[in-house]
């Protein structure tokens, strides 16, 4: 059954950019198991949801245990799920680095080890992270130290899985966006966030998801960290 139509694991998916892509996926008649702490069942038989926290070993194992069981094979992953806490270094308090290294860091060596081991098995697979450009460009107006520190580190295993992989049929890719129009910031910061990146809006949930998909059908670009930002990384 599973040897005609590919199938992605995507976290994060109960809003925002995640429940974009996953549209996105099944519009390309891609079968889903989709995360998130709290989603809910899915009514599409081609879509099966894991609830629960994607730092959890035990989570990730359910995650891929069910793309295996369902749909026998796992194509693609896209490492969507991630917190952000934006404040003063010295604000920072150990539950705030606990959490953040927790869903951005561990989040990703649970599930990208294990669905790595099923696409080595099929000689083929493509992983994606969803970092910020925020660590390519500081900005003194977000003081944001630990997501630098976690998707920075995403950004830098991207690059050595791609290589790692590059011979074994497995492309590693990242998408690094600017500050996209979720339901994770408030309306009254829009204009606020709008004017961070030089073209004066915020990203839209389908800039990103179209960025994944480009990537998806790009079998000659691996290692890449594919900024969507409006200009933020470019300077101001």
């Amino acid at each position: 059954m599973g040897a005609e139509r590919k199938v992605a694991i995507i976290t994060g998916a109960s809003q925002g950019i995640g429940e974009g892509l996953v549209k996105a996926y099944r519009d390309r008649n891609y079968r889903i198991v989709a995360n998130s702490r709290s989603i809910k069942p899915s009514s599409d038989p081609d879509v099966v949801t894991v609830a629960g926290d994607i730092a959890d070993p035990k989570t990730a194992e359910r995650i891929v245990q069910a793309a295996i069981e369902r749909f026998g094979r796992v194509d693609t992953l896209v490492n969507n799920a991630g917190i952000f806490v934006a404040k003063p270094f010295t604000d920072y308090t150990d539950d705030d680095f606990a959490a953040v290294l927790s869903v951005n860091v561990g989040s990703f060596f649970q599930v990208t080890r294990r669905a790595a081991a099923e696409m080595l098995k099929q000689g083929s697979g493509h992983i994606v992270q969803i970092t910020t450009s925020l660590v390519d460009h500081a900005n003194s107006s977000v003081p944001s130290v630990l997501a630098s520190l976690t998707k920075g580190g995403l950004n830098a295993a991207t690059k050595s899985l791609a290589i790692e992989y590059a011979a074994k049929g497995i492309r590693v890719n990242a998408v690094s966006p600017g500050v996209i129009k979720t339901p994770m910031h408030a309306p009254e910061t829009h204009e606020f966030l709008a004017n961070l990146h030089p073209v004066r809006r915020m990203g839209e949930t389908k800039d990103i998801v179209d960025a994944v998909l480009y990537l998806e059908n790009a079998p000659f670009v691996t290692g890449e960290i594919l900024h969507v930002d409006g200009g933020q990384s470019a300077g101001h």
